[in-house]
């Protein structure tokens, strides 16, 4: 089960105008489940993304970035679960344009308007015959309120749907955001094995939205740690339709500042919620680190904790193991580090500090803390006024059988 988290019912995810979204079952690799989502833009939204860092990228990733350097209207997404399409060469980015013309026949838009994302096994082809017999009813399926199926419908190994949604007031009009993600395991900074889809009534200039999806990510998904592998198929998408009637071609405007926290906000519950539903997960981690001179060495130290097996097992058994912690910070790669003026807490407790086991700590305390469902690893390097957040999960004997079993 997810650690605190639980889907919002679907009168909590609010319509975004400009924006429809329809799912259906395709049968792409199993039977009885959504598995095909199309995502139909009304004329005049822009749109932006960004993607896997893994140089062994999907098809699909590598045909949206190509769809949009293009500069055009975006008009359609396509999302598909079962098969990843990765890892399959020239045939596999024959299949994803394939799917792309096939949306753009049944939508009346052309195929460079459609970005087609995937999400599965590896290795396998994409059977495109099953997705063009799907799409008539996902395509029938099309309303605006439809986000909380969609969430379900870009599942994988999910145990749970990730949504979030948020209202505003700007310049006397409301503006809406809601978001899907999905994503399990196979997930570390750059980006993860994850989708996220975001949507917006407010009008957003394409420069404005490209530098705004890059922030939204790095502050959220580019921050999560489940597993330490980076996927072949990570995206995450904004889209903002202006149907508003409220616009923002720059970062001056009056109100933008409301709706960028309000939409990294979003973000980062979306992230989150792919921590909190790690692959057999039963803590959520957030790893605090302050004090660094940059933002590079404050996440070198925090991915080096939350990536550690040794660390995140510790977790699981509830075990104040914590040289592991202070091993993690030391191997993390600021090689000027002075672990003398390093100190680390979990929560409220001072665990170390002046290179080694804090005089005031007890065991008892760790260990109060480390049996709880949530915690805070709070770690000062000493160095500077620069903070940084990442957050990981535990490791629990079910990552490993859900892993083991997936492909069954």
């Amino acid at each position: 089960m997810p650690v605190n988290y639980a889907t919002p019912a679907a009168d909590q995810l609010f319509p975004v105008a400009g924006v429809r979204l329809g799912v259906a079952e395709a049968e792409i690799r199993k039977k009885n489940r959504r598995d095909l989502t199309v995502v139909a833009l009304d004329a005049g939204c822009t749109v932006a993304g960004v993607f896997t860092q893994n140089r062994f990228c999907a098809a699909p990733v590598q045909l949206c970035r190509k769809h949009l350097g293009k500069g055009k209207e975006m008009r359609a997404l396509v999302i598909n679960t079962g098969i990843a399409n990765a890892g399959t060469g020239e045939p596999g980015r024959q299949t994803a344009q394939a799917t792309c013309d096939a949306v753009a026949a049944a939508l009346g838009v052309a195929a460079d308007q459609v970005l087609p994302f995937s999400t599965g096994v590896i290795l396998e082809p994409l059977p495109v015959d099953r997705i063009r017999a799907g799409l008539p009813a996902a395509v029938a399926d099309l309303k605006a309120d439809n986000w909380h199926a969609a969430a379900h419908a870009i599942m994988t190994t999910d145990t749970i749907a990730k949504a979030a949604s948020r209202k505003l007031a700007v310049h006397g009009k409301e503006i809406t955001i809601s978001g899907i993600s999905k994503g399990a395991g196979m997930i570390k900074p750059n980006m993860a094995t994850m989708l996220g889809f975001l949507a917006t009534d407010a009008g957003i200039a394409q420069p404005l939205l490209d530098r705004l999806v890059k922030e939204a990510a790095d502050a959220s998904f580019n921050c999560i740690t489940v597993d330490g592998d980076t996927s072949t198929n990570d995206s995450y998408v904004m889209i903002a339709s202006g149907q508003s009637g409220v616009s923002f071609t720059s970062e001056s405007d009056a109100g933008w500042a409301e709706v960028k926290a309000a939409i990294i906000a979003v973000s980062v519950e979306l992230a989150q919620a792919i921590v909190r539903d790690g692959e057999g997960a039963t803590k959520f981690i957030t790893v605090a680190v302050q004090g660094g001179k940059d933002i590079d060495e404050c996440r070198k130290v925090g991915y080096a904790i939350g990536h550690s097996p040794l660390v995140k097992t510790a977790f699981f058994a509830s075990d104040p193991n914590l040289g592991r912690i202070l091993a993690a910070v030391g191997y993390a790669g600021v090689a000027d580090l002075d672990v003398d003026g390093v100190k680390v807490w979990l929560d409220d407790v001072l665990v170390a500090e002046n290179g080694g086991r804090a005089t005031a700590y007890k065991e008892e305390d760790g260990a109060r803390v480390m049996a709880q469902a949530e915690i805070t690893v709070r770690v000062d390097l000493g160095r500077g006024a620069v903070a940084a957040n990442v957050y990981t999960c535990d490791f629990s004997y079910d990552y490993v059988k859900i892993n083991a079993d997936y492909r069954s």
